[in-house]
């Protein structure tokens, strides 16, 4: 196994800094790319060779793959990490880094377009005998078609967008007269978002549990799961907490759920890391929802409980080693909070702008991700999110306890965050007992 001499990390804040940090310990070149609103960003400072890409706006920089594959060729880099979001999942930069010699450390371009696709995700996961959640057989042709399945599954049933994300494209039919009206509102934003309007429909599941099975597969045909996160508490589709374990686990439902994602990550022959992610319903039944073949925001939860560094096992497998084929089973509890530069209190509207004071919390068990500092501003480009909290602990009340008084000791001045959010999060009886669905910040009170 030969490793990298030199990575360009096609991404920007905390997961850039966190891919360098790593590269660092391995012995790895790093090269930054920033667009002229993140030259003063922590992961320009601490790569060895930085390049700016464009201006501001992402589709001419952090998008712009001519802009990246210039960066690459120019620093000599022989590989490529895209961290997560941007183009960590485009089956076209995969294809043009392949193309031109530099490994992407991710997956494949016929991988990207098989599992990024949902509905040709769910078909493949069918024929591999993962459960599916009942619904169409591919993309709905009109109207009518949608009618005559919700009919014969039951409603309530819910639209998604096939190339959709981050909730948008996908309504929820509880009777067949809001049919009509929600097929045609959910294919307009799909369109509008993606360039792609097509749509499918799955049985709606109620009072779900959205599990994540993080999985790693190797060059050679081998694959293993490194075990669960809970990843229910989310607004409008966005994860807010991430934990692991599941308060809601069983070890039967746990293996069963690892049985399946490897079935998953084989099935399609996968390469490196990706998460398999279910919805779980009351009964403890569970359904694949979709697959990410790229790092996850939450991978830390999973690090802290099984003392596993994910950014590395990436790197190694994308050199080409061989993972281990043994499954991992958290030992501890570790609870993620996602600061994002929002006001909770304004219905999570962006808030960026100067930090004027920035203090983060230590302590044995404490970890924060950040790329951000006193005196840094937030530009309004980008997505809000400017620091992970991540505590872990022998158990979850503990790790509630710890998480609580780490909040109380984050210090952020001049902008809104949404620690006051989580503060109020972590003392709620109704998240400390571990009762909790997606649906849980729907009656969540929010008032000032």
């Amino acid at each position: 196994m030969k490793l990298f001499k030199k990575i360009l990390i096609a991404n920007r804040g905390e997961i850039a800094l966190r891919v360098i940090r790593t590269c660092k310990e391995m012995g790895i070149k790093t090269v930054a790319v920033y667009s002229t609103a993140d030259r003063d960003s922590l992961h320009v400072r601490f790569a060895d060779e930085a390049v700016c890409i464009g201006p501001p706006k992402s589709a001419d920089s952090y998008l712009s793959i001519p802009n990246l594959i210039s960066a690459a060729e120019i620093t000599n880099a022989d590989a490529i990490h895209p961290g997560y979001g941007f183009l960590s999942e485009n089956a076209k930069f995969s294809a043009i880094c392949r193309k031109h010699g530099i490994k992407f450390i991710g997956a494949s371009p016929e991988m990207i377009e098989g599992m990024g696709d949902k509905a040709n995700a769910k078909d493949t996961m069918k024929k591999a005998g993962v459960p599916t959640i009942p619904g169409s057989d591919g993309l709905i042709k009109d109207i009518a078609e949608g009618k005559k399945i919700a009919k014969k599954i039951g409603y309530p049933i819910i639209l998604k967008a096939t190339a959709g994300g981050g909730g948008r494209g996908m309504r929820v039919v509880w009777e067949e007269k809001e049919m009509e009206k929600a097929y045609d509102s959910a294919r307009q934003e799909a369109g509008a978002a993606f360039g792609n309007d097509g749509m499918y429909l799955e049985k709606y599941i109620e009072e779900p549990r959205h599990i994540e099975i993080q999985i790693v597969g190797d060059q050679h045909g081998q694959a293993c799961h490194l075990s669960e996160r809970d990843c229910s508490i989310q607004r409008r589709h966005q994860k807010l907490v991430e934990e692991s374990p599941s308060p809601f686990m069983i070890p039967e439902l746990r293996d069963k759920m690892g049985e399946a994602a490897i079935k998953a990550a084989l099935a399609v022959d996968y390469e490196g890391l990706g998460t398999i992610e279910f919805l779980v319903d009351k009964h403890r039944n569970f359904y694949f929802m979709e697959m990410n073949t790229r790092i996850q925001v939450e991978h830390p939860v999973t690090e802290e409980v099984i003392d596993y560094d994910l950014v590395k096992e990436q790197i190694l497998v994308a050199a080409g080693m061989k993972i281990s084929g043994s499954n991992y089973y958290p030992n501890l509890h570790a609870i993620e909070c996602r600061i994002n530069a929002e006001d909770p209190f304004k219905n999570f509207s962006p808030s960026p702008g100067k930090i004027t004071s920035f203090h983060s919390p230590k302590g044995q068990g404490v970890r924060v991700d950040t790329h951000v500092y006193s005196g840094y501003t937030i530009p309004p480009y980008y997505d809000s999110l400017i620091a992970k909290l991540i505590v872990k602990a022998r158990t979850r009340p503990d790790a509630i306890t710890k998480m609580s008084r780490a909040l109380d000791e984050f210090i952020v001045e001049g902008i809104k965050t949404t620690v006051p959010f989580h503060q109020r999060l972590m003392k709620d009886e109704q998240f400390k007992s571990g009762n909790y669905t997606t649906k849980f910040l729907e009656s969540f009170d929010l008032t000032e």
